[in-house]
């Protein structure tokens, strides 16, 4: 085995959860020691800002923010196509204006398309397991559900909205709608990364073609905050066969939402995700 030794962090979301532990059961072996650590998506992002982990799951909104220390993974991302996070508020709530709501972190896909939608609206960020409870209490009008809570919410909330429907709005056109993938620390040699991505992608294949045994295992292990029938949803929709190999058509996806944010001054310039992928010729190369 190689001496070197790379952390991955993801989130505890039952599809990064998925997307990883073939690793961690040992179904997938590696030259290099890894270690894992699991945080919400907002702590990853800002940690990320801050280059802690060497690979971590990353809200693809904060991408331009990092593209210089960290290359953009073709594998471990999930995309909603026809569906995604969604805006609740209580049934009996008339949303004003100036409407209060709680987004799971500033530098997240959905707080971000949230923005251009309702620039007028008064942001309240929080931990995403805190949202429906705040809609709830009042302490907020209105919140974006993300993750497994799209799932299942209390019966006083009604979907106000669908961030897929805001992001048709936006895009002009049918795109898949990007929501987080995987970044890898710049510092790490090529050689290295280019066989690291290759791991994650094929700890991925593995755990969808023994996918009921691999659920099976998460769910025996308490690695997961659903039950065996919304784990199985859920994983349809955000760990599937289109997670482990970044397609053509999600760069484009890509590419128009970092046009968006750009031409918005989220960004402060325009990248096109092609440029930012691990280049793989290298190994072409190496190995002709």
């Amino acid at each position: 085995m190689d001496n070197a030794a790379y952390t991955v962090a993801h989130s505890p979301d039952a599809d990064d959860i998925f997307m990883y532990y073939a690793i961690k059961f040992g179904w997938v072996t590696s030259p290099f020691a890894l270690s894992n650590v699991a945080l919400d998506i907002e702590t990853l992002n800002k940690s990320t800002l801050e280059g802690i982990y060497d690979i971590s799951a990353i809200s693809f909104a904060l991408y331009p923010h990092i593209a210089n220390s960290y290359a953009l993974l073709r594998t471990g991302m999930s995309f909603g196509n026809g569906y995604g996070p969604k805006i609740v508020k209580l049934k009996d709530k008339i949303l004003k204006k100036h409407f209060k709501v709680a987004l799971s972190g500033e530098n997240t896909t959905n707080a971000m398309l949230f923005r251009l939608k309702y620039p007028e609206a008064r942001i309240y960020y929080m931990n995403f397991l805190d949202i429906e409870g705040a809609v709830l209490d009042g302490s907020v009008d209105a919140g974006v559900l993300i993750h497994e809570s799209i799932l299942n919410f209390s019966s006083r909330l009604e979907v106000y909205a669908h961030v897929w429907d805001i992001w048709l709005e936006l895009c002009k056109e049918e795109l898949p709608l990007p929501l987080g993938g995987m970044a890898l620390r710049r510092s790490i040699p090529l050689n290295k990364a280019i066989i690291l991505e290759e791991i994650l992608s094929k700890a991925i294949k593995i755990g969808l073609k023994y996918k009921p045994l691999l659920s099976n295992m998460l769910l025996e292990n308490k690695l997961v905050r659903v039950d065996s029938k919304d784990l199985d949803t859920y994983l349809n929709l955000y760990a599937n066969d289109d997670s482990h190999s970044l397609s053509a058509v999600q760069i484009r996806a890509l590419d128009k939402m970092y046009k968006l944010g750009y031409e918005a001054g989220v960004y402060r310039r325009l990248i096109k995700t092609e440029d930012y992928l691990i280049p793989k010729e290298y190994k072409e190369l190496r190995y002709s």
